[in-house]
């Protein structure tokens, strides 16, 4: 399909477009009728399994205490029933693998009973245990191709739910995906590993408070998922879209982000029925899915789901994605997920909102009224600080993808350097106990608007800073380097074995400061708050994280600004980073060697794919546009020249010199792949020092020729149509 084709089609689509079936009526059903529909939920289980093993799978979920095994053919019985019920043939355990996304293979219920009918089954075997083919996912060493077997297990944390298709249902069972020898495949496996980790550690900490009821301190998880909704018209005449998620070519459009009206404006009808059939099908899952908007770049929008248990978000998280790409293929449209689609505009992260805590005590990180006085409070915010300075660079390291790079390198939000914002009102606190002794907090105030009619509106201690990667915003962090198209697993993973680390620390100086005297602890804690500041305090930065200005403070205060995966991947193994998962029993040292060489093979494979690509599309689709716009200004020249008028050759020379640069650049590119890399270190290096660049250098003379050739030639749909036509 030509672009010009591809914009008719796309026009079409918007000016002509109908619901493809009857709308919801919320009057006779509304959204909290049909949430959590489709999921096996705490109140499904209780309803119907026997009392005592109703008990027996509760006390699991909320205290994490070992599964009774004894239990799962119950459990397995009434799911089943449950699901059949809903309409479900198969079954499948849905687990995540190392590449990110969402993994399930299914298996039918039933099973013949010898007369000539089927009844049926699921045991509390099935339930508990599947064997999917583990050779074909990137295990990065840890299982040779030809060793197959590996493990799924049930996760009985997570509920299981029902996924709807047109044509039936099917049960979907969470689990872990493990190998033959118990090393971990997936990115559920280690989170669970260092949510116990982080439950050990704070509850030491609460102990020197006077907490010591042992209720679980939990982890917390709210992702806001950034993505693009393009016209699928647009999408198919797209290569590079279709096969890498971004536009490998585009020159810019007149009109992009810069006069701040599309974030938060009128959401475009198409988009908006779209947001409601996602949010429909989100709800029945039991996502609770509550915000929606515009965001700042034209055609981004974003989704954004209530604070839940970390591992449950993770979870939803990967539903969020499959349903938002689902659900826009019945609207015309693409979404799309990766973190640079369009140059020239912003990307699409997905901020990483985070915490600790639980029922009783709620968030760890709430400074409440008073945050000076609340030591609680301070401990668990330097426990937080000292991790970030501590390890800076591993939070970099668990963000580092070749998609995350256009982002993160380019001082988008946030930048490749990791730092802390606190606020006015903590950054004070800290610096007061820096110097010595912390006696007030910047209390909050009313605003008043200046209108009659307008009340007073209660004031934050402090502002808020959206170019920190990682910001505190009232009672929780918000990690925004985390990319569009990324798992939160690995970035949760890293923060709560940081903080397992950070907690364990202050922990034992307090215990052994205080040997058990309650009335030892407030100094002890003025002490080694003191002690975190001066060590670590030059991690907090309150300022613009995109100046020039903090690139250069940055690196006099030695803070690591790794602007490329291929340089932010190897600190997955540092001898640091291992003795630190290792203690903690989160991920042992060949399972990190297994996820540095996964993690850098999916980069050059990337790379690979869009540096093919880029040559691809180069010799096919737009050289031979601009040899056709060529031809045709050889012959208005020629033709002029037969009737005696002269022509100015000016036009023709330009597109010409254009054509050969980019001729020349193609050819370039083309000797660079042909070359050979001693080891994927390397070649990982080599992707991004030489074949990066001369993708741009390509891409800047294909940029250049889009905007003089003729419009109705130009075989790509541009970036003002697939941006701006909703």
């Amino acid at each position: 399909m030509s672009g010009y084709q591809a914009r008719q089609d796309a026009i079409k689509a918007v000016t002509s477009y109908q619901p493809t079936h009857a709308p919801l009526n919320f009057t006779e059903t509304s959204a909290s009728e049909i949430f959590g529909c489709n999921v096996f939920s705490m109140k499904v289980m209780e309803e119907r399994l026997p009392k005592s093993i109703f008990k027996s799978v509760k006390k699991t979920i909320d205290n994490g205490e070992h599964l009774d095994p004894a239990v799962a053919d119950s459990v397995a019985a009434a799911m089943r029933d449950w699901a059949v019920s809903k309409g479900a043939t198969h079954y499948t355990h849905v687990f995540y693998p190392l590449t990110g996304l969402t993994a399930e293979k299914h298996d039918g219920f039933l099973e013949p009973d010898g007369k000539g009918s089927a009844m049926a089954e699921f045991s509390g075997k099935l339930l508990i245990q599947g064997e999917p083919d583990a050779s074909s996912f990137p295990s990065g060493g840890l299982r040779a191709t030809f060793e197959a077997r590996g493990y799924t297990a049930w996760d009985v944390t997570n509920p299981a739910y029902i996924i709807e298709n047109p044509n039936g249902t099917f049960l979907c069972i969470p689990t872990a995906f493990v190998s033959w020898t118990g090393e971990a495949l997936d990115k559920k496996t280690p989170l669970l590993r260092s949510n116990q980790a982080i439950n050990t550690q704070a509850q030491r900490v609460l102990k020197l408070f006077g907490h010591d009821s042992g209720e679980r301190v939990i982890s917390y998880a709210g992702p806001e998922q950034e993505y693009f909704l393009v016209d699928r018209n647009f999408y198919f005449a797209r290569p590079d879209l279709m096969l890498t998620g971004r536009t490998m070519f585009g020159a810019k459009s007149a009109k992009g982000q810069e006069f701040d009206d599309h974030y938060f404006g009128a959401i475009p009808n198409r988009v908006l029925s779209f947001m409601y059939e996602t949010e429909r099908e989100l709800y029945k899952l039991g996502v609770p899915v509550k915000t929606r908007h515009n965001e700042v770049a034209p055609g981004q929008f974003e989704i954004a789901p209530i604070y839940e248990q970390a591992n449950l978000a993770t979870d939803h998280n990967q539903m969020i994605m499959t349903i938002l790409k689902k659900v826009a293929k019945r609207y015309g449209m693409a979404c799309l997920l990766h973190e640079k689609p369009f140059a020239g505009i912003n990307g699409s992260g997905k901020h990483l909102n985070y915490s600790l805590g639980n029922n009783t005590l709620g968030s760890l990180f709430d400074p409440g009224d008073t945050p000076h006085e609340n030591m609680q409070f301070l401990v668990f915010c330097a426990a937080a600080i000292r991790a970030v300075y501590r390890h800076g660079d591993l939070l970099r390291a668990v963000v580092a993808t070749a998609g995350n790079d256009h982002r993160l390198g380019a001082n988008e939000a946030p930048p490749a350097i990791m730092s802390i914002y606190l606020g006015e009102q903590l950054a004070d606190i800290f610096e007061q106990i820096k110097c010595g002794k912390c006696s007030s907090s910047k209390s909050k105030g009313m605003l008043t608007v200046g209108v009659d009619t307008l009340p007073p509106l209660p004031m934050d201690a402090g502002d808020r800073n959206r170019t920190s990667p990682f910001a505190f915003t009232g009672n929780r962090f918000e990690f925004r380097a985390v990319g569009s198209n990324q798992s939160i697993a690995g970035p949760q993973v890293a923060l709560n074995t940081m903080m397992s680390e950070s907690l364990d620390f202050i922990a034992t100086e307090l215990e052994a400061k205080t040997k058990g005297d309650p009335k030892k602890l407030s100094a002890a804690v003025q002490d080694l708050l003191h002690s975190i500041m001066v060590e670590c305090g030059s991690i907090i930065f309150n300022g613009d994280g995109y100046s020039d200005d903090w690139q250069k403070e940055a690196k006099k205060r030695g803070l690591p600004n790794m602007k490329t995966s291929v340089e932010a991947l190897p600190i997955i193994t540092k001898k640091e980073v291992v003795a630190m998962f290792d203690k903690y029993k989160v991920l042992s040292p060949r399972e990190l060697e297994s996820r540095e060489e996964v993690y850098i093979e999916q980069y050059i494979k990337a790379l690979i794919t869009e540096a093919l690509l880029c040559v691809k599309m180069a010799k096919t689709t737009i050289l031979p546009a601009a040899l056709r716009y060529m031809g045709q200004l050889a012959q208005t020249c020629a033709s002029m020249k037969a009737i005696g008028m002269g022509y100015e050759m000016v036009a023709l020379e330009d597109v010409t010199a254009k054509t050969r640069g980019l001729k020349a650049a193609t050819a370039e590119l083309e000797k660079l792949m042909e070359m050979k890399h001693k080891d994927a270190k390397a070649h990982a290096a080599f992707m991004c020092d030489k074949v990066l660049p001369a993708m741009l250098k390509i891409r800047a003379f294909a940029d250049q020729l889009e905007e003089v050739v003729a419009d109705d030639l130009w075989p790509l749909p541009s970036y003002q149509e697939m941006l701006f036509i909703k």
